[in-house]
């Protein structure tokens, strides 16, 4: 009996959760003022590299990602002249709970309540209202680790945990990653599919009407690359080959139905 009342409590918790934070969002996406998105660095490797990669960080890094929601939503006929403003804070020295990698509904909604509760814990003492959007990224050597874990962006709470290199030369692409799961956080949803997570078709496509259809020329923001072939796709470098599409402009409200 005590175990099937702790599930009640946890399922009905989670539904309030669910219900506060679909509000939330709902507000978030009026787009009447701009969306104060708070950055945290963090040093996940624990290297030299990353340390001074961190120490050399500044707020102008991030301003790509402000000028490419203004352009994008300038083009969407929104009438906003910031979108968002990005503000970058100081390292944080704590890893937030990594989420468990199974489809196991109690323990993610378990992680992400833990999740939740570690972001006000690390955050708590910062200074000024909180903000709208908060991204926790985890930088990494590039030399110790090429590959990255898969980054999140959380609609419960607003949350992001963005695995990114602690590398000049990759600056343009984490910017990429990072609007990415910032737009996960606001409601839109991946746009790509199968096992080598190539841009569905035709909503992860930029430009799905282009005749012909290969190459694309840039990638959709959550279609995650450009389609190159039925088969093969590429990493934008850069905000500068990427754009919003019409299935994406819909769910974060920048067009309606």
């Amino acid at each position: 009996m005590f175990g099937l009342l702790r599930k009640f409590v946890l399922l009905m918790l989670l539904f309030f959760v669910a219900m506060s934070a679909y509000l939330s969002a709902s507000g978030a996406t009026r787009w009447k003022q701009p969306l104060w998105v708070q950055v945290y660095p963090i040093n996940s490797d624990g290297s030299a590299v990353t340390r001074r990669y961190i120490e050399r960080l500044q707020r102008d890094d991030f301003t790509a990602i402000e000028s490419f929601m203004q352009a994008e939503a300038a083009r969407y006929g929104v009438a906003i002249n910031e979108p968002v403003r990005v503000f970058l804070s100081p390292e944080l020295n704590d890893e937030p709970p990594l989420p468990p990698w199974d489809s196991n509904f109690v323990r993610i909604g378990w992680w992400s309540l833990q999740l939740r509760w570690w972001a006000y814990e690390a955050t708590r003492g910062d200074e000024g209202p909180r903000p709208d959007i908060r991204l926790f990224l985890r930088y990494h050597d590039p030399q110790q680790q090429p590959v990255l874990a898969h980054s999140l962006g959380l609609q419960k709470g607003r949350l992001g945990i963005v695995n990114l290199f602690a590398s000049r030369s990759q600056a343009a692409t984490n910017n990429f990653v990072i609007a990415h799961e910032m737009l996960h956080t606001i409601g839109a949803t991946d746009k790509y599919a199968g096992a080598d997570h190539l841009p569905a078709f035709p909503d992860g496509y930029a430009d799905p009407e282009r005749v012909p259809l290969y190459p694309q020329s840039r990638a959709e923001i959550m279609g995650g690359r450009i389609p190159l072939s039925a088969d093969s796709a590429a990493i934008p470098a850069s905000l500068r080959e990427v754009s919003v599409g019409a299935a994406t402009a819909r769910e974060i409200r920048w067009l309606q139905d």
